[in-house]
């Protein structure tokens, strides 16, 4: 395996919610990342997500497909994200979606994972392997 860091950037864009009721929203977004360090490119990420009058207790499900150069291989992959937050904490699962990778990085399977400071800065890092 290899494993890849680097910082990134992200923009939101909010649609209006898709449900409110007592409290409790689901709404859609779309987010524009950049990365940089070891993967050089941008992402679209479509994602869905709830929110609950208690503003720890939240969880999205998103697809994001990301383009550009990881490691000098150029190509493309799209990952699936499960992330909901409790009182406990935040859990998130980022996996490579098997058969996505495309270019350089056709076969690319893995993980990836993301860290976000208390300043705001936002870091990823990917575990993978491409077959």
């Amino acid at each position: 395996m290899t494993i890849s860091t680097g910082p990134f950037e992200v923009k939101v864009f909010p649609d209006p919610p898709i449900s409110e009721k007592d409290g409790v929203t689901i709404g859609r977004f779309r987010c524009e990342k950049r990365f940089s360090g070891a993967l050089v490119g941008t992402s679209e990420v479509f994602m869905t997500g709830v929110g609950t009058p208690d503003p720890k207790l939240r969880a999205y499900v998103a697809i994001e497909r990301i383009e550009g150069t990881l490691d000098g291989k150029q190509g493309s992959f799209v990952v699936t994200q499960t992330g909901s937050m409790n009182h406990e904490g935040m859990s998130l699962a980022i996996p490579i979606v098997a058969g996505s990778g495309t270019g350089e990085l056709l076969g690319i399977t893995g993980k990836m994972s993301i860290r976000i400071e208390a300043s705001g800065a936002h870091f990823y890092e990917i575990d993978y392997t491409i077959a």
